[in-house]
């Protein structure tokens, strides 16, 4: 087949079908059944990107190029039986926080616009293994910190599903991406809802895997104790397959967990009867928009239907969450942010005459608004007089989380929540007022304080067609009942079937 001939292939119905809707293990079946080539996979989304990114603008530094010109390297490789690994040749995106050998890693910053990484985080590490091709670094809020990927400093991406609307944050690069088509898969970092709250947003699949299940070793932290790369995928199987290739104990990550390798797509039954699923009801009440809600309790009978046993329980300390981590997350960015000083690497301002002017001038040019102000709120909590009343008092309080986790998850199997209290919201509408912006982690954050597992799947749209997402979350290291659960949902409701993104302006 040649592989530049037609990046549309016909179906048995005689229909064509566009290569970039397909799934990556669709993708597989048909690179093994010989109806693809490697080359042709690759250029179909060299292409969109080409064609949507003006658009949707999801990447600091696209690679298609390059990418294209990989895959007839390893296609003419696996033609000639030196690779054989099974997700050979598969592109992915990358958030522009995961450190990438001889690529920009950015983080959607001043401070290291021109930052090229001398090496590979182990995530990436591993997608080599896998002879997978990176097609680009993705968009996100400056070092992570946000919710629509609108603190970015390069630019606004755009949610693919409407494009007057934000795709949440801060993976939301990697989000659009995905939702556009322009990438079958891609990573994303998690610190308190980052890849679920965007995968909400653009009607995909994240998941947030246990901390300490995948390295964070070449992941620019924002906040050690909470960080967590994850895959965003467009369903539950890819997610799965993902996970597999990310996961493993790494020697340079200290926090990484050493356990045994688990094979998740072992998890994909569609089955479950028996499944204990508890409803916190703190996760339903005021501030969740009323079509969230309808949908969200559509999903709790369709579990009912399955077979699965639903209750409503209580998380009472879950008021107390979003206090909690913006304080924890705060004080561990604003140490480690320091390092970003003018001196060592990354951004110099070119206005001084002292030591003190370096530091100042290049920390003041170099970061956004919002990275300053967690900075100076970090800083504050920390600081001499006021560590106790607040940053040990917020440590104090993430033990209780953990502890009033670990007792629900004594009688339930899942717990059941929306992803978001809303769907996506206009571009503009709040990134002036940062406290609104904060709320809308509500519903992630603290499964990150308690180092959770988290799935969010899509579960609906509201009246204008945006994408709503159900959250279901796991007790530690339980990723496979978590893919089973939302794996058979996925199969029941088929939302991939029914909607996707149209590109419009409402």
């Amino acid at each position: 087949m040649d592989p530049h001939k037609n990046l549309n292939i016909l179906c048995e119905e005689g229909k064509q079908m566009d290569i970039t809707k397909l799934t990556v293990h669709e993708l597989q079946e048909k690179l093994k059944a010989k109806e693809l080539t490697i080359t042709e996979i690759t250029k179909a989304y060299a292409d969109n990107i080409e064609k949507y990114e003006k658009d949707v603008q999801a990447f600091i530094t696209p690679l298609g190029n390059e990418a294209v010109k990989k895959a007839e390297e390893i296609q003419e490789k696996v033609e000639n039986g030196e690779i054989n690994t099974p997700l050979a040749g598969i592109p992915i995106g990358i958030k522009d926080n995961i450190c990438t050998k001889g690529v920009r890693t950015t983080c959607a910053s001043k401070m290291l616009e021109n930052f090229i990484s001398p090496y590979n985080a182990t995530v990436v590490e591993k997608l080599e293994e896998q002879n997978l091709i990176n097609l680009g670094k993705l968009n996100m809020d400056e070092f992570a910190m946000g919710a629509s990927t609108e603190y970015s400093y390069f630019q606004k991406t755009r949610n693919p599903w409407n494009l007057n609307t934000v795709p949440g944050g801060s993976s939301g690069g990697s989000a659009a991406a995905v939702a556009s088509n322009m990438v079958p898969w891609a990573l994303g970092s998690d610190t308190g809802g980052s890849i679920r709250q965007p995968a909400s947003f653009c009607g995909i699949v994240g998941l947030k895997p246990t901390y300490g299940l995948v390295s964070r070793y070449g992941l620019v932290a924002f906040a050690s104790s909470l960080d967590q790369i994850g895959p965003i995928t467009k369903d539950v199987e890819d997610a799965a397959i993902l996970l597999n290739i990310i996961t493993g104990h790494d020697e340079r990550d200290t926090t990484s967990v050493n356990k045994e390798k688990v094979d998740y797509t072992k998890a994909l039954k569609n089955d479950v009867k028996g499944l204990k699923i508890g409803i916190p009801k703190q996760y339903f009440g005021e501030g969740i928009n009323p079509e969230v809600k309808e949908k969200l309790e559509e999903a709790i009978e369709k579990y009912k239907e399955l077979g699965a046993t639903v209750e409503e329980c209580s998380l009472d300390i879950a008021d107390y969450a979003l206090a909690t981590y913006y304080i924890i997350a705060c004080a561990e960015a604003s140490s480690n942010l320091g390092r970003f000083d003018g001196i060592r690497y990354g951004y110099r301002t070119e206005n001084f005459s002292n030591l003190k002017d370096i530091y100042r001038n290049s920390r003041s040019e170099g970061f956004g608004s919002e990275v300053k102000r967690r900075i100076i709120l970090g800083t504050y909590v920390l600081s001499s007089g006021y560590y106790d009343a607040y940053y040990k008092k917020a440590q104090q309080v993430r033990t209780l989380v953990k502890r009033e986790f670990d007792k629900a998850f004594d009688k339930y199997d899942v717990l059941l929540t929306p992803t978001s209290p809303s769907v996506a919201f206009e571009i503009g509408t709040r990134s002036n007022n940062p406290l609104e912006m904060y709320l809308a982690d509500i519903c992630t954050v603290s499964v990150n304080i308690a180092g959770l597992p988290g799935i969010s799947v899509p579960c609906g749209v509201d009246s204008k067609g945006m994408p709503i997402g159900m959250q279901l979350i796991g007790n530690r290291f339980s990723e496979e009942t978590l893919i089973n659960a939302a794996y058979t949902y996925e199969q029941e409701v088929k939302f991939r079937e029914k909607y996707s993104p149209e590109f419009k302006k409402f």
